[in-house]
């Protein structure tokens, strides 16, 4: 179920379970988790390799914070596994962890919300700023956007080398974002001109 305007998804068991609110980053966590058993510092790892953060508002800290959640809720299992002499907790997901990870997303809300961004939101207070001041900030972004496409375009050409259940979605986020990132840098170039 879709974060709400707290970041908070309730992702609750029916027929009888206790419904606790699972965050997007304990979905992420759960996600990751499906995908193999990892210990925190391999999930962190995997976090930042598929850039997470690019297209979730979920931090590193979040991530640990939902390990500790998650384990306590019994969502995910710890199994002590040798590293480098020392046993290091291995994280894999229950079959109520996985349930509840199915459960919120088969909420259709996920589909039915904008939130909005920060640039947004700038938008429509900019009447009040100084037009030097607007003009600056609207080449910002332009120059934002640009390097964002940049990057895109080299995440794309990783991702096409890389292999696993992920690519082709993940192939299909960096597209979608490419051609959003191109349509709002086509868009300011014409609302520059209102101005």
């Amino acid at each position: 179920m879709p974060a709400s305007a707290s970041g908070v998804a309730t992702a609750g068991r029916k027929k009888g379970h206790v419904a606790s609110r699972l965050t997007t980053a304990d979905l992420i966590v759960l996600s990751l988790l499906s995908e193999r058993p990892m210990h925190g510092y391999e999930l962190v790892k995997e976090y930042e390799r598929q850039e997470v953060a690019d297209w979730a508002s979920v931090s590193r800290p979040h991530v640990y914070y939902a390990l500790k959640k998650l384990a306590k809720l019994q969502l995910i299992a710890a199994d002590a596994k040798p590293a480098g002499g020392r046993p290091v907790a291995v994280f894999a997901v229950t079959a109520e962890g996985g349930a509840r990870l199915a459960d919120a997303l088969a909420d259709d809300r996920w589909a039915r919300q904008r939130p909005p961004s920060p640039f947004t939101t700038w938008l429509g207070l900019s009447i009040h700023a100084r037009a030097g001041d607007a003009k600056r900030v609207l080449a910002s972004r332009r120059g934002f956007l640009a390097a964002e496409i940049a990057k895109e375009r080299r995440t794309l050409a990783a991702i096409a080398a890389d292999s696993g259940d992920r690519v082709a979605i993940a192939a299909a986020m960096v597209v979608l974002a490419i051609a959003q990132f191109e349509v709002e840098l086509a868009w300011l170039e014409s609302f520059e001109r209102l101005l």
